[in-house]
């Protein structure tokens, strides 16, 4: 009988120890995983209605991980000239490889009253600040991990809508 409960105690001594070590594992993760990085590298305007528009934002995402994750929710506030034009939430997960970078595509509905000061910058041909904020859950295969990102930088749209232009316009053959 002694036996019997010796085993049973190495058995639940076992588990436990298992326990604790995936428990610091996981406390661990943000040491071990890093965070993807998001860059905006175009804004595509669809008008939606007389006082509405679509903007569908093209994002980079870069892994700098040497494993692969899976962006499972991606929550976000996009920011044109400072001012909160819109949020919104990605519809499906999006795998990104290891150490690469995927495109991605959100879209953000927006007022015309709220891009007024942006319209500006589309105007003159300057380039327009922009920030990206939010929530982002990844998996891999070590577990969840939940994080805060803020990207800011400067987009100009004249100079991407001519490059698009020219990708479209046939090469002439002699």
């Amino acid at each position: 009988m002694r036996k019997f409960y010796q085993n049973k105690v190495r058995i639940h001594c076992r588990i436990l120890f298992l326990l604790a070590v995936s428990i610091i594992l996981m406390s661990c993760m943000s040491l071990i995983l890093e965070n993807p990085s998001f860059t905006l590298h175009e804004i595509t305007l669809k008008p939606h209605s007389f006082t509405e528009m679509n903007l569908l934002l093209g994002l980079d995402i870069q892994n700098p991980n040497r494993f692969d994750l899976t962006l499972k929710s991606f929550e976000y506030t996009v920011y044109l000239n400072n001012e909160a034009i819109g949020n919104g939430r990605l519809e499906k997960e999006l795998l990104i490889p290891s150490s690469s970078t995927t495109r991605g595509q959100v879209s953000v509905m927006a007022k015309f009253k709220d891009l007024s000061g942006s319209l500006k910058f589309v105007l003159t041909g300057d380039d327009l600040p922009y920030k990206i904020e939010g929530n982002a859950n990844v998996s891999s295969v070590l577990g969840n991990y939940n994080f805060h990102y803020s990207k800011e930088g400067r987009i100009n749209l004249i100079d991407q809508y001519l490059k698009t232009k020219e990708q479209k316009l046939p090469i002439p053959s002699k």
